[in-house]
């Protein structure tokens, strides 16, 4: 068994080269994940330029075709050498899992598997996978904390050459988290627009970051979950005047679906009122929000948040995919959940 927690990744990754061949990331943080499983990849050695070296698939193409991975990891490249396969989009899919397990057993083979999965409940197959084999290393990928984000400020202004005021860290700590790639890409933008200055202060931060773009980032949350398609449209405006990236409304959307989807399991099993969960397991939840998601949990059926979940994440996937037509994508996608709302909110009235 090799799991890696969040925090011991940069040690492993100095110390995995050679270890091991198969890896599966997982967690809700998707830009966590995809940043370092790039940094597996670029650790393997194999040439990702390379077409005949490095095979790029979706998780669905093993779901079609479950003799599709032991096939690439078995077959040789064009021009010989290690090959790496590279799997996106991975969920609880059972017959990606198995194909893993039958890979894992086979010790005798030259390639890499690296898998990016999303946010993986304890016993979903894969993971379970994942946790169980000791040819796998399986990787947790969950949101920065204070010191995470302590660290990845300090790295990327060092390179930057800046110092940072202590009121400006701590405005800056706060404005960012909930995804690695949008935290990292918020410090660079905040360190070209200090370039040459002798510190960063807080009025910088505010600024280029803010608190502005956390803000309109819920409001588009709340309009998505009350179903008012004017106001998301009204906060997505907001959004894009102020270059925040969609990618945090998508994700903020998706998780907080899946907080209401345990909320919703919560108030079933103990036979309790929106309000009364809302104590115990929306404790971080501001208290202007609460009645948005307390609404949300009258009228949304359990399955259909479950469902919702699962499609908001599909939809990143896809925004991933399809980077030129993110922002159409996610709109889309974002517009189709607030009718769904809108629905369910005149059947309960």
């Amino acid at each position: 068994m090799t799991e890696i927690k969040s925090h011991e990744f940069d040690q492993f990754r100095q110390r995995s080269r050679g270890q091991y061949r198969l890896f599966v990331f997982y967690g809700p943080d998707q830009g966590l994940i995809s940043e370092r499983a790039a940094a597996i990849a670029s650790n393997t050695g194999v040439a990702l330029d390379d077409p005949f070296s490095l095979v790029r698939l979706d998780a669905s193409d093993i779901q079609s075709d479950p003799g599709r991975l032991a096939d690439e990891v078995n077959s040789v490249g064009l021009f010989g050498g290690e090959k790496l396969i590279w799997i996106k989009g991975a969920g609880a899919d059972k017959r990606l899992a198995d194909a893993l397990e039958h890979i894992s057993a086979t010790e005798q083979h030259e390639s890499y598997v690296i898998i990016e999965a999303g946010d993986l409940k304890k016993g979903a197959a894969l993971r379970k996978i994942g946790e169980t084999s000791r040819n796998i290393a399986i990787v947790a990928c969950y949101s920065d904390d204070a010191r995470s984000l302590n660290a990845l400020i300090d790295a990327e202004l060092s390179e930057a050459g800046l110092a940072i005021s202590p009121a400006a860290r701590a405005l800056l700590i706060d404005s960012l988290g909930g995804d690695r790639i949008a935290s990292r890409n918020e410090i660079r933008k905040l360190a070209l627009y200090c370039r040459g200055m002798p510190s960063i202060e807080r009025e910088h931060v505010v600024d280029i970051v803010g608190d502005a773009s956390a803000i309109s980032v819920d409001e588009a949350v709340d309009a998505v979950m009350s179903g008012k398609p004017d106001d998301l449209l009204h906060a997505m405006q907001k959004i894009a005047s102020s270059k925040t990236s969609v990618f945090l409304v998508l994700q903020n959307c998706m998780r907080q679906f899946q907080q209401l989807e345990a909320m919703a399991a919560e108030m079933q099993l103990k036979k309790l009122q929106p309000s009364q969960v809302m104590q115990t397991l929306g404790r971080g939840i501001h208290f202007r929000r609460k009645p948005v998601l307390e609404n949300a949990l009258r009228t949304w059926p359990p399955s259909e948040l479950a469902r919702e979940a699962r499609r908001l994440q599909a939809t990143i996937l896809q925004t991933r995919q399809r980077q030129a037509l993110e922002d159409t994508i996610a709109l889309q996608s974002l517009l189709s959940t607030t009718l769904h709302a809108a629905r369910f909110n005149r059947r309960a009235g």
